[in-house]
This record gives structure tokens, sequence and C-alpha cells, in this order.
């Protein structure tokens, strides 16, 4: 039996349960299906779930709502960790529900960063055609 390198691409199941957990996670997160005051204050979207390929355990990337307060929201959740994977358990058939890490996706605040520093005047005055290029024809 031979076993996969530790930097093998995730298992097609594993990806596929991910998903259900992201899925099942997202709706419980936005209907409020775990009452409390500091999930509700501090919203999340689930960007995305990898799952270990045992699937015991669910890393979820989250980013909070407008990309601010991410150490509160992440605060939130983890507080909530064990009624929010009773929740999902019951939405998802898996034979063991698997343990829910909360995680900030630093990605995302990244990406944000660099599309506003694109959208910046400096930048855009450097991308926009100068009148003293030549044209498509050579001439100038």
């Amino acid at each position: 039996m031979s076993r996969r390198p530790a930097s093998a691409s995730p298992s097609h199941r594993a990806e596929r349960v991910g998903e259900a957990v992201r899925h099942a996670l997202a709706d419980v997160l936005a209907r409020g299906d775990v009452p409390d005051p500091d999930l509700a204050r501090w919203p999340v979207t689930v960007i995305d779930v990898k799952m270990t390929p045992d699937l015991k355990v669910a890393r979820a990337l989250i980013v909070p709502l407008g990309g601010k307060n991410g150490k509160e929201a992440l605060a939130a959740l983890n507080a909530q960790r064990k009624a929010i994977r009773h929740v999902v358990s019951q939405r998802i058939n898996l034979k063991f529900a698997p343990e829910l890490k909360f995680v900030l996706d630093e990605g995302f605040t990244a990406r944000l960063r660099i599309d506003t520093l694109l959208r910046s005047p400096a930048v855009a005055r450097d991308l926009s055609p100068s009148d003293d290029a030549p044209d498509e024809d050579g001439e100038s």
C-alpha cells in the first residue's frame, strides 16, 4: 500500500467534504443558528474549507465583512466552535463531525491592498497611454 506524499494535493473526497462543510458553515453563520451576540456583531464570509486527509479536521478560511475586525470575529468564532461544530454536523452526512479550526484569510487582505494600490491615482497615471507614445502605425 503506497502512501501519498505530504505535499500532494487533497483527494477529491476531501475537496467534496470541504465544500460541503463550507456550505453548511456559511449557512449556519448566515442564519444565526448559533445564538451569540458576538457572532451576530462580527459577520464573516467563509472563503474555503480545507480538510485533513482523514477528514477529522476542517480548517475554515474566513474573512470578516468589510475586511475589518478580523481578530474579534475570529475570537467570536473560536468561543462558539463546539456549538458551531454541532450544528454543522447535523447538516452534513459524515461518520464523524470534523473539528473546526478558524483561520483569517490573509490572502484576501493582500489582494484587497493590491487592488487599492492599482486603483490609486499615481498608478492610474502611470498606466494611462501618454500623448508622446507612438500609435499602432508607429507614427507619433
